[in-house]
């Protein structure tokens, strides 16, 4: 969500460096006025003609940059890089597939698809952002890299969200679920989702930055210590909606396993390891993001960039677990992916019965 991530705050530790007037000065235009390292020699001369410049001189440390020195890489924009790398693949053949297959038309694959697109672009800011960080230099490149990556983390965390209230829905409304829930109103859900995200991404570059304010940034530069905290607050509000939702679906499967006499000891398997699964994945959202979330709230900039990154990376690599979690595992994408790479489907997957793991 947040979060504008670490490859952000890359660009406060390397803002140092000469200022801009510095590289602006030429030794040797003759207009030029300067103020340190006169010859003494020289000073009889200048005050007897005026058309010819006195003699100066310039300390080695004083003397005019013609080029700025490479920025040294640090480890962590690489790992950043890396990881955005891994996770714009990832992604992208999960949209591959989709797009690919004519059946992954229902809402649940447009939300998948919602959610892969949003990472596909977090990944690409992650590589944007490292780009920029060592090509670049500047307020735009800034504000830019910051705004796509809080609109893509955003669009993230809600699409993850819209999928667990889809797994609710269809669980709570098991008999009317496919009746109500139409193509037209998820892409209508997902329009309003992206519409949100994209309005968080443009706000660094209406005001919303610290640019002007260096003691007002947050550990991810140039996001504000109080934009921030208010969006650590909105993810902690929404992952506690998860965990609800999340409770309530292991709720009504046990008690529709517990309906099934029949088949009681069958279900009742599933049902456990439906319950599992559904755990690790909270549990595995909560761990990448939290931390990021708590530190965006009691860190600031003064804080050290390496806690910052340190922070940021495991909820960078969310974006890389979401494909494994919400669209390998799905056997209609298994099935699509076989297709597509041998052109056959395995037969214990086409026999599989779909359980509550699945969910």
């Amino acid at each position: 969500m947040i979060l504008s991530l670490a490859a952000a705050a890359a660009m406060s530790g390397g803002g140092g460096g000469l200022n801009s007037s510095s590289f602006s000065l030429d030794p040797f235009d003759s207009s030029t006025s300067w103020s340190v390292g006169e010859d003494p020699s020289n000073s009889s001369s200048s005050s007897s003609s005026s058309s010819e410049p006195a003699g100066r001189t310039l300390t080695p440390d004083l003397r005019p940059a013609t080029a700025s020195a490479p920025r040294e890489l640090n480890p962590w924009d690489v790992a950043l890089c890396v990881a955005g790398t891994l996770i714009s693949c990832e992604n992208a053949l999960v949209l591959a597939v989709l797009g690919h297959s004519p059946a992954l038309r229902a809402p649940m694959f447009v939300l998948i698809g919602s959610l892969a697109a949003a990472d596909l672009l977090a990944g690409l800011g992650l590589v944007l952002n490292f780009a920029f960080s060592y090509l670049a230099d500047g307020r735009a490149p800034s504000l830019l890299s910051a705004g796509l990556l809080i609109a893509a983390f955003s669009a993230s965390v809600l699409g993850v969200l819209a999928i667990t209230v889809d797994r609710y829905l269809s669980l709570y409304n098991a008999l009317t679920y496919h009746t109500e829930r139409t193509v037209a109103f998820t892409y209508a859900a997902v329009a309003l989702v992206w519409t949100a995200c994209l309005a968080l991404g443009l706000l660094p570059a209406f005001g919303w930055n610290c640019l002007g304010d260096e003691s007002a940034c947050s550990v991810c530069r140039p996001v504000t210590k109080a934009n921030a905290v208010a969006l650590a607050v909105a993810f902690l509000l929404v992952f506690a909606l998860m965990t609800q939702l999340y409770l309530q679906i292991c709720r009504i499967a046990f008690r529709h396993a517990q309906q099934i006499a029949v088949q009681h000891q069958f279900v009742a398997m599933s049902t456990t390891k439906g319950v599992s699964t559904l755990s690790a994945i909270l549990c595995a959202f909560g761990a990448c993001w939290l931390p990021f979330a708590t530190y965006s709230i009691v860190a600031d900039s003064s804080y050290p960039a390496a806690y910052t990154y340190a922070a940021a990376l495991p909820a960078a690599c969310c974006s890389a677990i979401n494909p494994v979690v919400y669209a390998f595992r799905n056997p209609d994408i298994q099935k699509s992916l076989w297709m597509a790479c041998c052109g056959c489907v395995p037969s214990s997957l086409s026999l599989r019965p779909r359980t509550s793991s699945d969910v």
